[in-house]
């Protein structure tokens, strides 16, 4: 077994990889920035038998004193904050972000935020890998 950088004389065989495994999202453009790791793996015959791509993404934490203003005033904050937080992270390439709400406020959190434009992924089931101890 071999693990190597991703060549685009790869690029076939992972669209294939892709369309037989039958996941419901496009096949990622591997050209852009955002994929900052793209390595292949060989098997003994020296065919690409697996990928793993790791994009950039972005989480949002979002920090405020709940008692600071009525909760209109707050939602028009989020909003506010939201669009100036957007703009600045699309002028630095970033092309999506995540939220990780705690269990007890997601329910009313979370419709508030889909208001906002937000989605909850729930077809999706999120995994952490953590890097440093």
């Amino acid at each position: 077994m071999l693990i190597r950088p991703y060549t685009d004389a790869d690029l076939s065989a992972l669209r294939r990889m892709h369309e037989t495994q039958g996941f419901d999202y496009a096949f990622p453009d591997l050209r852009n920035p955002l994929f900052l790791s793209k390595l292949v793996v060989e098997d003994d015959a020296g065919r690409a038998v697996m990928a793993s791509l790791a994009r950039l993404t972005c989480e949002i934490y979002l920090l405020m004193d709940p008692a600071a203003g009525t909760p209109r005033d707050r939602f028009a904050r989020i909003a506010a904050l939201q669009r100036a937080g957007e703009s600045d992270l699309r002028t630095r390439g970033l092309e999506d972000a995540h939220a990780w709400l705690p269990p007890r406020i997601a329910a009313r959190f979370g419709r508030r935020i889909e208001r906002l434009g937000w989605l909850c992924d729930d077809a999706w089931t999120p995994y952490c890998r953590r890097f440093i101890p």
